[in-house]
């Protein structure tokens, strides 16, 4: 066999007959032969790898149920087309910056999911900048050049509010994420606008980090207040899970004497008691989506933005009608 027929054949390429391009393939399979990605990557330009950057406490971060759902996504996608994911997680935005810049001048990655979206991102500018290909997981918003791929989470959370408001709750709280993500702001907005449009006066809002200590640290300030809520909408799963202890610690019954819903649908969600009342979403799917969006970007065969499925709202054992006697201690 010549070079030329050899090299269609090992990079599934036309210029060669099937049965050639079988003898061939079987032949290396006989060899044990595998390709170089290093040997490649110098031919091509390419470094056959995506990166992620993750600017949270390496410590919080496997505690986090969305992260490594998304990355067993993008693995799934990228291993069935050769690539290497190159994870970092670093403690901050400025070394989070400078990471990005590393990847771009070393030539590590051939493109990157850009998470976490800040108000007025100042990484879009950056990656734009130093030319890596960019996936961002939800639009900025702020003008950005990159193809996004969304998840809408303002359904999820107007449908935990509204379930929450049929069942007869009123004063009903909000422990948000940090307002300066978008997600976070996102899902703040999106509970504010559901009172209001039950005819419920703003209920009170907690700001927290996404952690089950911030959450647990929330929830006590709302169960503090001279009017404390009947009902607890949390940014999260981690700190919804967290926010059952301290009520329990507070001397309170879950679901009789406060109601909480949560937002992820983690696996351990079904299984605390009681089982969580949650907005399920689909982080495994979202990482298999955005990989091949990026993979896509990259080839230059991809246009415009992708919409996941929103999330949708799981009633499980977290959630009751109010109590005639909480209510009537919490009104006197």
């Amino acid at each position: 066999m010549s070079k030329g027929a050899v090299s269609y054949a090992l990079n599934n390429r036309p210029g060669v007959g099937t049965a050639t391009r079988n003898r061939i393939l079987a032949a290396a399979h006989e060899l044990g032969w595998q390709p170089s990605h290093r040997a490649r990557s110098l031919s091509t330009s390419q470094a056959f790898a995506l990166g992620l950057i993750i600017a949270r406490p390496p410590q919080l971060l496997g505690a986090d149920p969305f992260f490594p759902s998304f990355i067993a996504g993008v693995e799934t996608v990228l291993s069935e087309h050769g690539r290497a994911l190159v994870l970092q997680v670093v403690p901050d935005s400025g070394a989070e910056e400078a990471g990005y810049r590393r990847l771009a001048a070393e030539g590590r990655v051939d493109g990157v999911f850009l998470s976490d979206l800040r108000h007025y991102d100042s990484r879009i500018a950056l990656l734009e900048q130093i030319g890596l290909p960019t996936v961002t997981l939800n639009r900025p918003d702020g003008p950005s050049p990159f193809t996004a791929v969304c998840l809408d989470d303002r359904p999820g959370t107007t449908a935990a509010v509204n379930h929450l408001v049929q069942i007869g709750h009123i004063r009903i709280a909000h422990v948000a994420g940090p307002h300066h993500f978008v997600h976070g702001r996102s899902r703040r907005l999106a509970y504010e606008a559901a009172m209001r449009d039950a005819g419920l006066p703003p209920g009170q809002v907690a700001e927290s980090d996404f952690t089950a200590a911030g959450g647990a640290q929330a929830t006590a300030e709302l169960l503090a207040l001279a009017e404390p809520p009947t009902a607890i909408v949390y940014a999260n799963d981690l700190m919804a899970i967290s926010g059952i202890s301290g009520a329990r610690q507070a001397g309170l019954d879950v679901p009789s004497d406060l109601s909480v819903t949560g937002f992820d649908d983690a696996e351990l969600a079904a299984h605390v008691f009681p089982p969580l009342t949650t907005v399920s979403t689909d982080a495994y799917a979202w990482g298999q989506t955005a990989a091949r969006v990026l993979l896509a970007v990259i080839d230059g065969t991809h246009q415009g933005d992708v919409d996941m499925p929103p999330g949708r709202l799981v009633v499980r054992a977290s959630t009751a009608p109010p109590s005639t006697s909480t209510e009537r201690q919490r009104r006197s």
